[in-house]
């Protein structure tokens, strides 16, 4: 049976599967299912699929394409028997049956296999894709396709004497019943074949392509290389050509096959509690994130003019935000891709929070941590790699574009999909890699093991996992649920109080709220974070809130209002004793100057030593002027235990807002495809055009023409609501259309599916599957 025809005997619901399984497919619609076919059999969509499937199924896959067309399914069940079997026959004949039926149900939906079941075949192009099929090399007569056909006739005449036809096809025949070769040649080449047996079938040797023969041979691989059982394929390599190595193999193709996952292995998690720690490390990351923007947005950190961010700004961060270098990465990573931090800042550049930070902070934490988790999860960014170095010993800056690897996503979503897979359970890691090798074998190498390993790392951080199990929030992140509802039940309540102290502390019992949180970081210094985080005020953290524009009395209120006990005397001191010092003081341009309404105290600093290098120049009883700027005068006279504040020309107080400076952000990471696959709408309107269009190039139709008069017109929203009605009912429509000049035409249309702005339909007056701008459709009338 021809491929295409049978792609056109399936019914509407296996085509919904197949485009569903394989959306590549129908991106964008073909015109017709003779295309559907075609594009199904290219190798870059054959290879897409062959990467989705398990070992098991893979195997399956494998065990056809050895076979030159094709094969029952009897017989295909008594090699994948052999291969379950080990040395147990009767219980791999009873596993084979109903993990084969799944199998072939799995690769008939992905039209890999088709076909009646005594005669099974493998899709177009499906054999040209597979490398060494379950370590097979390729046959005698590809593997010795590149000898010279003098070379190729003197090796028939050894080893087939007596036969018709070319050297070529004497030695292929030769090489169908290899039984008598390879008991011929010694122990030591037989050994080296049996090397070769189970794959990789190739190998190296010096001067492959000599000329020996059987006579001459003087080494085990003379031998063989004389007798045909290897062929050189190059000046240094050489391949067991597949009737030899299945020969070897005594005619199984997989030497031992699984039909079902690998159990996973680890520790056992109490659900509940899991889900608890979970919830802690989803807040703490949040709060880690908004902590970041915050410290950002007063001291941001300048790009690198290769991009990134240096490592001393990355080091600074790891140290205020109190985490390991490589979580800290992971912070700034994550709220990077989700568009909270930006390049922003100037010529120079600085790296500073986005007007999308202050949406996302008034957001409520679940929310919150449901678009930096959703953000994490599909990203193609790679924090872990921050810190190592690449191929031309470089160091990989966080933020740097260097970072990006697009099997990311894809490798996360597998990982969690194992952990999925296992409720309750933390899987060892190499319990992980080993399930990931089964589901994914073609996916494998040193860097998808290395991504492996930071999902897991990361996961816990972000707090998708707890105690190393999938949590109940992660869960439905991972399904497409509603994670913030499920999260929203297990954080913390925040709290709106702190305890004061008489040592200039105060302790937060909890985490708290997030604006009593923000207040707290810019009027005291964290001193320590665990249970409780304990604050500490000082002289310099109480300037730094009245440089914000608080005023001394609305700070002691603020701290009477959220203290649990009384405001400490000494603290009320503090704040007082700062709070009158605070803008006695005036820095303004001359290129600066110093004005304050006590002479004494400007006597005070004239005659100060450290004054010196500030080049001062009493101007007035009450101003002085110097050479230095604002800022560098500003800083000088607080170093020498002035509370100077800046002035504008106007003899304004300049308020320092800390949190002021914003940048424009990108849009946040989104999935490259939904996890749930195609969605079912699409699905169906894609099947329907395909009909459409196979219908019309089957019958040949020619284009017809569509009514005359006055083209349909409308109003927008009534045109959409009639090509949506269109869609569902299946009915032809007549249609008013701009073309690119801006003539109106008529058209009549089979509507399949809406999207994006376009409308895709079988245009019968063209004859073909097309897509229409919808802002161009002038109206819409029925038939």
């Amino acid at each position: 049976m021809e491929f295409t025809e049978w792609i056109r005997g399936r019914t509407d619901e296996q085509l919904r599967a197949l485009v569903s399984a394989r959306p590549e497919l129908i991106t964008p619609v073909p015109a017709h299912l003779e295309g559907l076919a075609s594009r199904a059999g290219s190798p870059s969509a054959i290879a897409r699929v062959l990467d989705r499937l398990d070992r098991f199924t893979l195997a399956v896959v494998e065990t056809l394409a050895v076979q030159d067309g094709p094969m029952p399914k009897e017989r295909l069940r008594e090699l994948v028997a052999a291969a379950l079997a080990g040395d147990d026959a009767e219980s791999g004949a009873r596993d084979a049956e109903p993990a084969l039926s799944a199998a072939l149900d799995r690769l008939f939906e992905l039209a890999l296999v088709y076909g009646p079941d005594d005669a099974l075949d493998l899709g177009p192009g499906v054999r040209k894709v597979l490398d060494d099929p379950a370590g097979l090399g390729p046959k005698a007569a590809d593997a010795f396709r590149h000898h010279a056909p003098e070379q190729l006739d003197e090796m028939a005449d050894e080893v087939a004497p007596g036969t018709a036809g070319s050297g070529k096809e004497r030695l292929a025949a030769a090489l169908a019943e290899p039984a008598a070769l390879v008991g011929s040649v010694s122990p030591e080449a037989r050994g080296a074949l049996d090397q070769l047996a189970w794959g990789p079938p190739t190998g190296r040797v010096p001067n492959a392509r000599r000329e020996v023969s059987v006579a001459s041979a003087r080494s085990p691989i003379e031998e063989l290389l004389a007798r045909g059982l290897l062929a050189a394929t190059g000046e240094e390599s050489v391949t067991l050509p597949r009737e030899v190595g299945l020969y070897l193999r005594g005619g199984r193709v997989h030497r031992g096959l699984l039909a079902l996952p690998p159990p996973l292995e680890g520790t056992a998690r109490d659900r509940k509690l899991a889900d608890r720690t979970a919830a802690g490390q989803a807040f703490a990351f949040v709060r880690s994130v908004e902590e970041l923007c915050e410290r950002w947005s007063v001291e941001p950190p300048g790009v690198l003019r290769t991009g990134g961010l240096g490592v001393r700004d990355l080091k600074r961060a790891t140290s205020e935000l109190d985490l390991p270098e490589w979580a800290a990465a992971l912070v700034i990573e994550v709220a990077h891709a989700a568009g909270l931090i930006a390049a922003g800042g100037g010529v120079d550049g600085e790296w500073l929070p986005t007007s999308g930070y202050d949406l996302w902070r008034v957001r409520a934490t679940a929310d919150r941590w449901v678009a930096l988790a959703a953000t994490w999860l599909h990203m193609d960014r790679v924090p872990g790699l921050v810190g190592d170095r690449d191929e031309r010993d470089r160091p990989f800056n966080a933020l740097h574009t260097d970072l990006r690897r697009a099997s990311a996503p894809g490798v996360r979503a597998a990982t969690l999909g194992v952990l999925a897979a296992a409720p309750g359970l933390a899987p060892a890691r190499d319990s992980v890699l080993e399930r990931l090798a089964w589901e994914q074998p073609r996916r494998r190498g040193p860097l998808r093991e290395q991504l492996t390993e930071f999902a897991l790392r990361e996961a816990e951080q972000v707090g998708v996992t707890g105690l190393g199990a999938l949590s109940a929030h992660g869960r439905a992140l991972l399904e497409g649920g509603e994670p913030a509802e499920v999260l929203a039940p297990l954080l913390p309540e925040p709290v709106d109080h702190v305890l004061l102290q008489a040592d200039l502390t105060a302790v937060a019992p909890g985490p708290l709220t997030s604006e009593l949180n923000r207040w707290m970081t810019l009027t005291a210094d964290v001193e320590s974070k665990g249970g409780a985080t304990v604050y500490r005020f000082s002289e310099g953290s109480i300037r730094r809130a009245l440089d914000a524009g608080h005023g001394g009395e609305e700070l002691v209120s603020m701290l009477s209002r959220h203290s649990a006990t009384p405001v400490p005397q000494a603290l009320s001191y503090l704040v007082t004793d700062v709070a009158r010092r605070h803008g006695r003081i005036r820095v303004g341009t001359a290129s600066a100057y110093i004005r304050c309404d006590d002479p004494a105290l400007l006597d005070q600093i004239t005659a100060d030593r450290r004054s010196a290098a500030l080049r001062l120049r009493r101007l007035a009883p009450t101003v002085i002027a110097s050479r230095s700027s604002r800022a560098a005068l500003v800083d000088s006279l607080r170093a020498m235990g002035y509370a100077p504040v800046a002035e504008s020309l106007d003899g304004d107080v300049i308020i320092s807002q800390l949190d002021s400076r914003r940048t424009e952000g990108l849009a946040p990471a989104r999935a490259v495809a939904s996890p749930n696959g195609l969605d079912p709408e699409v699905a169906t309107a894609a099947v329907r055009a395909l009909r459409a269009g196979d219908a019309a190039h089957l019958a040949r139709r020619e284009p017809v023409d569509a009514p005359g008069g006055q083209v349909p017109r409308g109003p927008a929203t009534a045109t959409i609501s009639a090509l949506q009605e269109a869609i569902k009912q299946g009915v032809r429509v007549w249609i008013g259309y701009l073309d690119s000049q801006g003539n109106a035409t008529s058209r009549i249309l089979e509507p399949a599916r809406m999207e994006g702005g376009y409308l895709t339909a079988y245009d019968e007056t063209r004859a073909a599957v097309h897509r229409f701008a919808l802002h161009r459709i002038t109206g819409v009338a029925g038939l």
